[in-house]
């Protein structure tokens, strides 16, 4: 089963802590900015034919990680705890605030978002 997102939210409405500014000349904010999101979750989406069962992880979120891992070489184990420490790769990843309260998903989904999102 897969839910659409609503797509890019505006820098100003991500849910930052006091004394945290995030910056719009931040190069994860403006790469952000610059994917198609919903025209690739559309595709994304028809992967999901069963209308039961547990909801899908965001092709944001999916995509957001295979990215970030090929641009830093991180291993899979990795990749998420870089997500849940960095709110500039939240953003990026579609997240509407700030949490760094638990990674965004199991080191195990690399391999999921690997087959589903191929080059």
């Amino acid at each position: 089963m897969y839910k659409f997102d609503n797509g890019q939210i505006s820098l100003e409405d991500f849910g930052q802590p006091i004394g945290m500014n995030l910056k719009n000349s931040n190069r994860w904010v403006k790469r952000a900015q610059t994917i198609p999101w919903l025209e690739i979750e559309k595709k994304y989406a028809k992967l999901f034919s069963n209308k039961k069962g547990n909801v899908a992880k965001s092709l944001r979120l999916g995509l957001g990680a295979r990215i970030i891992q090929a641009e830093y070489g991180y291993s899979d184990a990795e990749t998420p705890l870089q997500i849940q420490e960095n709110p500039y790769l939240q953003y990026f990843c579609g997240y509407k605030a700030f949490d760094d309260s638990k990674p965004p998903f199991d080191p195990s989904m690399m391999v999921y978002f690997r087959k589903r999102l191929t080059p």
